[in-house]
C-alpha cells in the first residue's frame, strides 16, 4: 500500500502547515498585484499543444506532457509555462485594450525538472505587461519581482541582469542556420573561447562579428562592465547602443532603491533567447544553485504587442524565504 501512495518523482504535496504558508503568500502577492492594478486571470490547465507552443512558449515542446484529446481528437498539452497562456489571453480578448496587466498564479506540470532535484510541479506566479514599448514596463515588473521576493520573505536576493538585443545584433550579422545557432548559444552559455575560436574557423565567420561574440563571454561582472562594452563592441550599431543604455537605466533604477540588492551584469545572458527580445534579468539567492524568479521582455512572442513580464515558483520562494 506505501507504494501505491508514492507520488512521482519531481512531484510534491503540501500538508496544513505548509498548505496555509502557501495560502497566506498567495493572497499576500495578489493582493501586492492587485494593487499596483493588475487583473488576475485563471487560464486552463490543459489546452490545444499548437498553441501551447507558439509564440512564448517556442521552447516548451520538450517539458509538455502530452495527449489526445478523446472528444475532438486534436493534439492536447498540460501547460508548463502560464506565460504563453497570458499572451494568448491578452491577445484575444484585450485586443482593444492599449495597454493590459495580467497576473497569474497556478499549478504547472513539466515532463522533467528545469534542474538536478528540481520540481516538475511548480506552483508559478507571474505578473506580464502588454502593449508597453517603453523600458519603464520592464523596471516596473523588475521591481515587482524583487517586490515578490520581499512577501516570500528573501532578503539576501541577487540580481543578475542582461539583455539579448546585444547577441541578436551580432548574430544577425552572420546568418546562421538553426543549428549553428544552438551551437553558439551553446558556446556562450558555457563561456568557452577555445570552442568559440574553433567554431568561427570552421564555419569561416566574419572576423568583427566574432570578436563581438567573444567580448561578450568576457563582459560579466559589477556595473564597470558597461563602460567596458561601450570600449569594446561596436556602438555605432545602434541595437548594442540602445541596449547598453537600456541596460545603464535599469541598472541605475536599481542602485537608487531602497535596501537595493546586488547586482550582476552578464552580456552573454541569453535566457529564453529564442523569444525574448530585449532586457532580461533573473534572482538568485546565494548558496541555491538555480534562479528563484526571472523575466524579461519578449516583445511579438503569442502576441502582435510589445511584453515584458516575469515568473517564480511560489513552493522555491517559500522554501528559501524566512519566516
Amino acid at each position: 500500500m506505501t507504494r501505491l501512495w508514492m507520488l512521482p518523482d519531481g512531484v510534491e504535496e503540501a500538508l496544513p502547515t505548509t498548505a496555509w504558508r502557501v495560502e497566506g503568500l498567495r493572497r499576500a502577492l495578489l493582493d501586492h498585484y492587485r494593487a499596483h492594478s493588475y487583473e488576475l486571470i485563471l487560464p486552463p490547465l490543459i489546452e490545444h499543444l499548437d498553441t501551447l507552443l507558439s509564440g512564448a512558449g517556442s521552447d516548451l515542446e520538450e517539458q509538455t506532457f502530452k495527449l489526445t484529446d478523446p472528444v475532438g481528437g486534436r493534439l492536447l498539452g498540460l501547460r508548463s509555462d502560464m506565460t504563453p497562456q497570458a499572451a494568448r489571453i491578452a491577445a484575444r480578448h484585450f485586443a482593444d485594450v492599449p495597454v493590459v496587466r495580467l497576473c497569474y498564479l497556478g499549478t504547472v506540470l513539466r515532463t522533467r525538472p528545469d534542474s538536478l532535484g528540481g520540481s516538475r510541479a511548480p506552483r508559478q506566479v507571474g505578473c506580464e505587461v502588454f502593449g508597453e514599448l517603453g523600458l519603464s514596463a520592464d523596471l516596473e515588473i523588475l521591481k515587482l519581482m524583487l517586490d515578490t521576493l520581499r512577501l516570500a520573505g528573501i532578503r539576501d536576493a541577487h540580481i543578475d541582469l542582461g539583455h539579448v538585443g546585444i547577441y541578436r545584433a551580432l548574430a544577425s550579422q552572420l546568418a546562421l542556420d538553426e543549428d549553428d545557432e544552438t551551437a553558439v548559444f551553446d558556446i556562450l552559455q558555457r563561456k568557452s573561447q577555445p570552442d568559440l575560436r574553433d567554431f568561427a574557423a570552421a564555419r569561416r565567420l566574419p572576423i568583427k562579428a566574432a570578436n563581438g561574440l567573444s567580448a561578450l563571454m568576457e563582459l560579466n561582472g559589477d556595473v564597470s562592465v558597461l563602460q567596458r562594452a561601450r570600449l569594446t563592441l561596436d556602438i555605432s550599431e545602434p541595437a548594442i547602443a540602445e541596449a547598453l543604455a537600456a541596460l545603464d537605466e535599469a541598472a541605475t533604477y536599481l542602485v537608487k532603491l531602497d535596501n537595493p540588492a546586488p547586482l550582476h551584469i552578464d552580456l552573454a545572458e541569453l535566457r529564453g533567447y529564442r523569444y525574448q527580445t530585449g532586457l532580461v534579468f533573473a534572482a538568485f539567492v546565494p548558496g541555491h544553485g538555480r534562479e528563484v524568479a526571472r523575466g524579461g521582455r519578449f516583445d511579438g512572442a503569442g502576441s502582435a504587442r510589445p511584453a515584458t513580464g516575469f515568473s517564480a515558483d511560489v513552493n522555491e520562494l517559500l522554501r528559501l524565504g524566512q519566516s
